[in-house]
Protein backbone atom coordinates (compact mmCIF):
# COMPACT_ATOMS: atom_id res chain seq x y z
CA UNK A 1 0.00 0.00 0.00
CA UNK A 2 3.23 2.02 0.71
CA UNK A 3 5.01 1.67 -2.42
CA UNK A 4 1.34 2.46 -4.23
CA UNK A 5 0.70 5.36 -2.75
CA UNK A 6 4.24 6.66 -3.70
CA UNK A 7 3.82 5.56 -7.08
CA UNK A 8 0.50 7.72 -7.21
CA UNK A 9 2.75 10.48 -5.59
CA UNK A 10 5.29 10.37 -7.90
CA UNK A 11 2.67 10.34 -11.30
CA UNK A 12 1.28 13.51 -9.67
CA UNK A 13 4.54 15.23 -9.18
CA UNK A 14 5.34 14.34 -12.82
CA UNK A 15 2.07 15.62 -13.97
CA UNK A 16 2.48 18.82 -12.89
CA UNK A 17 6.09 19.16 -13.67
CA UNK A 18 5.08 18.06 -17.44
CA UNK A 19 1.63 20.91 -16.95
CA UNK A 20 4.54 23.57 -15.72
CA UNK A 21 7.08 22.70 -18.54
CA UNK A 22 4.43 22.69 -21.41
CA UNK A 23 2.35 25.95 -19.95
CA UNK A 24 5.83 27.76 -19.30
CA UNK A 25 7.02 29.15 -22.60
CA UNK A 26 3.55 30.53 -23.35
CA UNK A 27 4.10 32.76 -20.33
CA UNK A 28 7.48 33.74 -20.65
CA UNK A 29 6.72 34.51 -24.48
CA UNK A 30 4.23 37.12 -22.82
CA UNK A 31 6.32 38.45 -19.83
CA UNK A 32 9.37 38.46 -22.15
CA UNK A 33 7.39 41.31 -24.69
CA UNK A 34 9.85 44.55 -23.98
CA UNK A 35 7.23 47.55 -22.92
CA UNK A 36 7.92 50.60 -24.90
CA UNK A 37 6.24 54.11 -25.11
CA UNK A 38 5.58 54.30 -29.01
CA UNK A 39 5.99 51.61 -31.94
CA UNK A 40 6.49 54.28 -34.61
CA UNK A 41 6.15 52.69 -38.41
CA UNK A 42 7.80 54.99 -40.51
CA UNK A 43 6.14 54.14 -44.28
CA UNK A 44 8.35 56.34 -46.74
CA UNK A 45 6.90 57.28 -50.49
CA UNK A 46 9.42 56.36 -52.91
CA UNK A 47 6.92 56.35 -56.00
CA UNK A 48 8.88 57.60 -59.25
CA UNK A 49 7.18 60.87 -58.89
CA UNK A 50 9.57 61.86 -56.84
CA UNK A 51 13.11 62.68 -58.22
CA UNK A 52 16.52 60.96 -57.20
CA UNK A 53 16.75 64.22 -55.32
CA UNK A 54 13.75 64.53 -53.35
CA UNK A 55 14.02 60.59 -52.71
CA UNK A 56 18.03 61.22 -51.27
CA UNK A 57 16.65 64.66 -49.13
CA UNK A 58 13.57 62.16 -47.26
CA UNK A 59 16.47 59.49 -46.55
CA UNK A 60 18.77 61.54 -45.39
CA UNK A 61 16.18 63.83 -43.29
CA UNK A 62 15.22 60.32 -41.44
CA UNK A 63 18.72 59.57 -40.88
CA UNK A 64 19.76 63.10 -39.48
CA UNK A 65 16.18 62.96 -37.37
CA UNK A 66 17.95 59.87 -35.13
CA UNK A 67 21.42 61.26 -34.86
CA UNK A 68 19.67 64.95 -33.21
CA UNK A 69 20.27 65.01 -29.91
CA UNK A 70 16.68 66.25 -29.31
CA UNK A 71 15.55 63.07 -30.29
CA UNK A 72 17.68 60.89 -28.01
CA UNK A 73 16.61 63.47 -25.03
CA UNK A 74 12.91 62.81 -26.29
CA UNK A 75 13.20 58.96 -26.20
CA UNK A 76 14.97 59.23 -22.60
CA UNK A 77 12.16 61.53 -21.38
CA UNK A 78 9.33 58.87 -22.04
CA UNK A 79 8.05 57.13 -19.46
CA UNK A 80 9.65 53.65 -20.24
CA UNK A 81 12.77 55.57 -21.57
CA UNK A 82 12.18 53.33 -24.98
CA UNK A 83 11.00 52.59 -28.35
CA UNK A 84 10.58 50.21 -31.23
CA UNK A 85 10.86 51.50 -34.41
CA UNK A 86 10.68 50.13 -38.26
CA UNK A 87 11.18 51.92 -41.64
CA UNK A 88 9.39 50.77 -45.24
CA UNK A 89 9.57 52.08 -48.01
CA UNK A 90 5.78 52.34 -50.11
CA UNK A 91 4.49 52.68 -53.62
CA UNK A 92 2.09 50.35 -55.20
CA UNK A 93 -0.86 47.90 -53.69
CA UNK A 94 1.59 45.09 -53.02
CA UNK A 95 4.95 47.36 -53.30
CA UNK A 96 6.31 47.47 -49.46
CA UNK A 97 9.77 47.08 -48.48
CA UNK A 98 10.99 47.04 -44.89
CA UNK A 99 14.28 48.95 -44.96
CA UNK A 100 15.21 48.32 -41.34
CA UNK A 101 13.16 45.75 -39.07
CA UNK A 102 11.57 46.87 -36.26
CA UNK A 103 14.62 48.10 -33.49
CA UNK A 104 14.47 48.12 -30.28
CA UNK A 105 15.78 52.04 -29.29
CA UNK A 106 16.84 52.79 -25.47
CA UNK A 107 18.68 55.71 -25.79
CA UNK A 108 21.81 58.00 -27.92
CA UNK A 109 23.44 54.67 -29.32
CA UNK A 110 20.38 52.86 -30.32
CA UNK A 111 19.17 55.62 -32.20
CA UNK A 112 22.73 56.26 -33.88
CA UNK A 113 22.90 52.46 -34.79
CA UNK A 114 19.41 52.67 -36.27
CA UNK A 115 20.13 55.99 -38.17
CA UNK A 116 24.08 54.28 -39.36
CA UNK A 117 21.64 51.40 -40.91
CA UNK A 118 18.99 53.05 -42.48
CA UNK A 119 22.20 55.19 -44.00
CA UNK A 120 23.55 52.14 -45.58
CA UNK A 121 20.50 50.86 -47.23
CA UNK A 122 19.47 51.94 -51.24
CA UNK A 123 16.72 53.95 -51.66
CA UNK A 124 13.75 52.00 -54.04
CA UNK A 125 11.76 53.58 -56.91
CA UNK A 126 8.20 51.83 -57.98
CA UNK A 127 5.24 52.94 -59.80
CA UNK A 128 1.87 54.03 -58.54
CA UNK A 129 0.77 55.27 -55.11
CA UNK A 130 -1.23 53.41 -52.83
CA UNK A 131 -1.24 55.03 -49.28
CA UNK A 132 -4.13 52.48 -48.30
CA UNK A 133 -1.55 49.89 -49.06
CA UNK A 134 0.93 51.74 -47.05
CA UNK A 135 -1.57 51.64 -43.85
CA UNK A 136 -2.39 48.30 -44.33
CA UNK A 137 1.18 47.15 -44.48
CA UNK A 138 1.77 49.84 -41.24
CA UNK A 139 -1.24 47.72 -39.50
CA UNK A 140 0.41 44.24 -39.84
CA UNK A 141 4.43 45.17 -38.62
CA UNK A 142 2.54 46.91 -35.73
CA UNK A 143 1.17 43.09 -34.95
CA UNK A 144 4.00 41.58 -35.87
CA UNK A 145 6.39 44.07 -33.30
CA UNK A 146 6.64 41.91 -30.45
CA UNK A 147 6.60 44.76 -28.23
CA UNK A 148 3.80 45.99 -26.06
CA UNK A 149 3.61 49.68 -26.65
CA UNK A 150 1.66 52.37 -24.93
CA UNK A 151 0.88 53.89 -28.34
CA UNK A 152 1.06 52.80 -31.71
CA UNK A 153 1.76 54.77 -34.59
CA UNK A 154 2.08 55.12 -38.34
CA UNK A 155 4.25 57.82 -39.90
CA UNK A 156 2.89 58.18 -43.54
CA UNK A 157 4.81 60.47 -45.90
CA UNK A 158 4.01 60.93 -49.84
CA UNK A 159 4.14 63.33 -52.46
CA UNK A 160 0.59 62.46 -54.20
CA UNK A 161 -2.92 61.38 -53.37
CA UNK A 162 -4.25 57.48 -53.45
CA UNK A 163 -3.87 56.23 -57.25
CA UNK A 164 -4.41 52.82 -56.67
CA UNK A 165 -5.64 49.83 -54.14
CA UNK A 166 -8.92 51.05 -51.88
CA UNK A 167 -9.72 54.56 -50.88
CA UNK A 168 -7.19 55.54 -48.10
CA UNK A 169 -10.24 56.02 -45.48
CA UNK A 170 -11.14 52.97 -45.32
CA UNK A 171 -7.84 51.62 -44.35
CA UNK A 172 -7.35 54.70 -42.27
CA UNK A 173 -10.58 54.40 -40.13
CA UNK A 174 -9.83 50.53 -39.95
CA UNK A 175 -6.25 51.43 -38.31
CA UNK A 176 -7.46 54.19 -36.18
CA UNK A 177 -10.75 51.48 -34.58
CA UNK A 178 -7.39 49.43 -33.03
CA UNK A 179 -6.34 52.04 -31.34
CA UNK A 180 -3.79 53.34 -34.51
CA UNK A 181 -2.24 56.55 -34.82
CA UNK A 182 -1.61 58.04 -38.37
CA UNK A 183 0.18 60.99 -38.78
CA UNK A 184 1.01 62.35 -42.37
CA UNK A 185 4.15 63.81 -43.86
CA UNK A 186 2.61 65.82 -47.35
CA UNK A 187 5.25 66.45 -50.04
CA UNK A 188 4.72 69.30 -51.65
CA UNK A 189 7.75 70.28 -53.29
CA UNK A 190 6.20 70.72 -57.03
CA UNK A 191 3.56 72.61 -58.43
CA UNK A 192 0.90 70.24 -60.23
CA UNK A 193 1.77 69.85 -64.01
CA UNK A 194 -0.57 66.83 -64.47
CA UNK A 195 -2.18 63.48 -63.91
CA UNK A 196 -1.93 62.38 -60.27
CA UNK A 197 -0.49 65.77 -59.34
CA UNK A 198 -2.40 67.60 -56.18
CA UNK A 199 -2.26 71.00 -55.41
CA UNK A 200 -3.63 70.78 -51.77
CA UNK A 201 -1.93 68.08 -50.61
CA UNK A 202 -2.07 68.69 -47.22
CA UNK A 203 -6.14 69.09 -47.44
CA UNK A 204 -6.25 65.57 -48.97
CA UNK A 205 -3.76 64.15 -46.20
CA UNK A 206 -6.10 65.86 -43.32
CA UNK A 207 -9.11 64.37 -44.57
CA UNK A 208 -8.48 60.89 -45.97
CA UNK A 209 -4.82 59.86 -44.71
CA UNK A 210 -4.62 60.99 -40.55
CA UNK A 211 -6.25 60.01 -37.92
CA UNK A 212 -6.94 58.87 -34.28
CA UNK A 213 -6.28 60.71 -31.10
CA UNK A 214 -3.43 63.71 -31.44
CA UNK A 215 -3.08 62.86 -35.10
CA UNK A 216 -0.88 65.78 -36.81
CA UNK A 217 0.63 66.39 -40.43
CA UNK A 218 3.47 68.72 -40.78
CA UNK A 219 3.80 69.88 -45.05
CA UNK A 220 7.15 69.97 -46.89
CA UNK A 221 6.67 72.49 -49.05
CA UNK A 222 10.56 73.86 -49.75
CA UNK A 223 13.81 71.11 -49.77
CA UNK A 224 15.40 73.16 -47.11
CA UNK A 225 12.50 72.17 -45.00
CA UNK A 226 13.12 68.65 -45.21
CA UNK A 227 15.25 67.66 -42.44
CA UNK A 228 13.86 69.95 -39.86
CA UNK A 229 10.06 68.84 -40.60
CA UNK A 230 11.12 65.42 -40.12
CA UNK A 231 12.96 65.67 -37.10
CA UNK A 232 9.86 67.69 -35.74
CA UNK A 233 7.34 64.95 -36.84
CA UNK A 234 9.63 62.20 -35.04
CA UNK A 235 9.73 64.20 -31.84
CA UNK A 236 6.15 65.08 -31.42
CA UNK A 237 5.65 61.09 -32.31
CA UNK A 238 8.29 60.14 -30.37
CA UNK A 239 7.42 62.20 -26.94
CA UNK A 240 3.52 61.87 -27.75
CA UNK A 241 2.85 65.82 -27.43
CA UNK A 242 -0.07 66.88 -28.80
CA UNK A 243 -1.08 70.36 -30.62
CA UNK A 244 0.70 73.85 -29.26
CA UNK A 245 2.22 71.32 -26.38
CA UNK A 246 5.12 71.16 -28.82
CA UNK A 247 6.24 74.49 -28.80
CA UNK A 248 6.69 75.02 -25.39
CA UNK A 249 9.07 71.75 -25.48
CA UNK A 250 11.11 72.29 -28.28
CA UNK A 251 10.17 75.97 -29.81
CA UNK A 252 13.89 76.67 -30.55
CA UNK A 253 13.51 73.43 -33.48
CA UNK A 254 10.19 73.95 -34.89
CA UNK A 255 8.76 76.59 -36.78
CA UNK A 256 4.89 76.95 -35.77
CA UNK A 257 4.33 77.13 -39.40
CA UNK A 258 5.10 73.79 -40.54
CA UNK A 259 2.29 72.26 -38.13
CA UNK A 260 -1.12 72.76 -39.91
CA UNK A 261 -4.25 71.47 -38.64
CA UNK A 262 -7.57 71.49 -39.95
CA UNK A 263 -9.39 74.12 -41.23
CA UNK A 264 -13.40 75.05 -42.23
CA UNK A 265 -13.63 74.48 -45.95
CA UNK A 266 -15.04 71.83 -47.95
CA UNK A 267 -14.54 68.23 -46.99
CA UNK A 268 -12.04 66.34 -50.11
CA UNK A 269 -12.74 63.40 -51.96
CA UNK A 270 -10.96 60.60 -50.89
CA UNK A 271 -11.93 58.02 -53.44
CA UNK A 272 -8.91 56.71 -55.14
CA UNK A 273 -9.78 57.44 -58.97
CA UNK A 274 -11.17 60.03 -61.74
CA UNK A 275 -11.32 62.49 -59.53
CA UNK A 276 -8.16 64.11 -59.15
CA UNK A 277 -8.67 67.13 -61.59
CA UNK A 278 -11.59 68.25 -59.18
CA UNK A 279 -9.62 67.99 -55.95
CA UNK A 280 -7.08 70.45 -57.48
CA UNK A 281 -9.24 72.65 -57.23
CA UNK A 282 -8.74 75.41 -54.44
Amino acid sequence: MLGRGRHLACNLVCLLAAWGLFSAPASAQNSAKPEVDVALVLAVDVSRSMDPEEQELQRQGFVEAFRSPLVHEAIKGGMLGRVAVVYMEWSGVSDQKVVVPWTLIEGAEGALEFSERLSQQPIGRIFQTSISGAIDTGVRLLNEAHVEAMRRVIDVSGDGPNSSGRSPQAARDEAVAKGIVINGLPLMLKRPTGFGDMENLDHYYQDCVIGGAGAFLVPVRERQQFAEAIKTKILREIAGLRGPQIQHAWHSVEPLDLVRRVQEREPMNCGTRGTWNRWQQN
